[in-house]
């Protein structure tokens, strides 16, 4: 286990006079989603179409394996990613499991160059399927920095120097196994808490205090804890910690643990995945083989307002997502299907408005799997999908209007014959950072 760290002198001047001469403010992305984990991206002076050519690369820095997104704060860059141990190789089938010696690593980019101010590695034998590397976009909170490994290493470090300042190890603390593709819920910080999934008996769900790593509350009981964040929202003025696992979907007092509601709700092969979304008193989910939810919030509890008609990933009804987030809003749930279908459906029907298969596959055929997150910026959509390009659209109830596309990164990660980047960008101070499992690269969105 090793920390390194560099001074960048040049850098600090440089934020310095930035801070000192701006006249414009620039926004963070500090998590999972962005500052307000809702994926919109609340900044202006943003460009209209790219350039002819696509928008400018400020930096390319490399990087290992891993499908971990950066986060953004205050001048840094923070990423972890994976190296294996010499001689060793992941199996030529992804779904194959085995114990794959390597290396996981949390990076600290400057945010101006790309260059590396900080670096911490720690030993990290992989058990899981899918092993190009971490999955979990890092938290930057008060000055500290958390990441959450492949194989459940939970470690918080001093954000500027790179030391570490305590660490967890879920297997060991939990006595629970690596889910079949890993730990993969992004960390969760509320108030003095860090809000995590871990797993097991009375544990599947964990606070800790985020100066000291201390256990504050654990909670819930499930066979395998899934690959959901953890959410809070409001619902009629109270606070609740949504927690949706295989087996479940949880509400849950973020104070104590204590569960406020619970809605069973089995989930096949375990693929509880996308990010839970609120729409007022309405909560949806989406999944890959179950497809969709939509559940009305009361005091009480919660109701079933519609739900996907078949157990399918084929025969789908409403929006069966694997891996991406739907973003709601005015009566609309858009989202990305089973076979790289972008829809739209009526949020209070569950019924389909249109779909496409434009922003997704390059030929415009259905193929398992295909992937793309949406970020809402203004009245458009940044779309960044599995091939490496980042589209602008607009979506609305008539449909999908794409006003610009720009090819800006190599698809390097394989999934069912072809070639794909599964990693959610970043998108801060009017730039968008994205990684694949050789690099990771700095792209200007600003309108000058």
């Amino acid at each position: 286990m090793r920390t390194r760290r560099l001074i960048d002198v040049g850098a600090v001047m440089t934020a310095a006079g930035i801070c000192f001469f701006g006249t414009v403010r620039g926004d963070d992305w500090p998590q999972w989603l962005g500052p307000q984990r809702d994926g919109v991206w609340r900044e202006t002076g943003i460009l209209d179409a790219f350039p002819q050519g696509g928008p400018n690369v400020v930096w390319r820095t490399k990087i290992g394996g891993g499908y971990s997104g950066p986060a953004v704060a205050k001048g840094k860059v923070y990423v972890t990613d994976r190296h294996l141990t010499k001689g060793a190789v992941n199996p030529a089938n992804p779904f194959d499991r085995g114990t794959i010696s390597g290396t996981e690593r949390v990076l600290c980019l400057n945010e101006a160059d790309g260059n590396e101010l900080w670096s911490h590695e720690y030993p990290s034998a992989y058990s899981i399927s899918y092993a190009a590397g971490p999955r979990t976009t890092p938290v930057i909170n008060e000055g500290k920095v958390y990441t959450l490994g492949a194989e459940g290493n939970l470690l918080c470090f001093d954000a500027d120097s790179g030391v570490v300042q305590w660490s967890r190890e879920f297997k060991k603390d939990f006595g629970i196994e690596t889910p079949l593709w890993g730990f993969s819920a992004h960390p969760l910080v509320d108030g003095n808490k860090l809000i995590c999934l871990a797993g097991g008996q009375g544990s599947t769900v964990v606070a800790f205090d985020k100066n000291t790593g201390k256990e504050i509350w654990r909670a819930l009981s499930a066979k395998e804890p899934g690959y959901c964040p953890p959410m809070i929202y409001t619902f009629g003025g109270r606070r609740e910690l949504i927690v949706w696992h295989p087996e479940s979907i949880n509400s849950l007092n973020p104070e104590t643990g204590d569960v406020y509601w619970s809605e069973s709700y089995a989930i096949r092969s375990g693929l509880s995945v996308p990010t839970p979304r609120q729409l007022n008193n309405h909560l949806f989910l989406t999944s890959f083989y179950n497809g969709s939810k939509m559940l009305k919030i009361t005091g009480s509890g919660a109701a079933t307002i519609w739900q996907s008609k078949k157990v399918s990933e084929k025969d789908t009804h409403a929006l069966h997502s694997i891996i991406s987030t739907p973003f709601l809003e005015a009566g609309n749930i858009y989202g990305v299907c089973s076979y790289g279908e972008l829809r739209c459906l009526d949020a209070a029907s569950g019924e389909r408005r249109w779909e496409t298969l434009r922003a997704t596959t390059p030929d415009e055929k259905p193929a398992r799997w295909a992937n793309a997150f949406l970020v809402k910026q203004g009245s458009r959509f940044f779309i960044w999908n599995e091939k490496g390009d980042l589209i602008i659209a607009k979506l609305d109830s008539d449909g999908y209007h794409e006003v610009s596309r720009a090819h800006l990164i190599k698809p390097t990660n394989e999934a069912q014959g072809r070639d794909v980047v599964w990693s959610h960008p970043a998108f801060a101070n009017r730039k968008m950072y994205a990684r694949n499992d050789e690099e990771i690269i700095c792209v200007s969105l600003a309108a000058d």
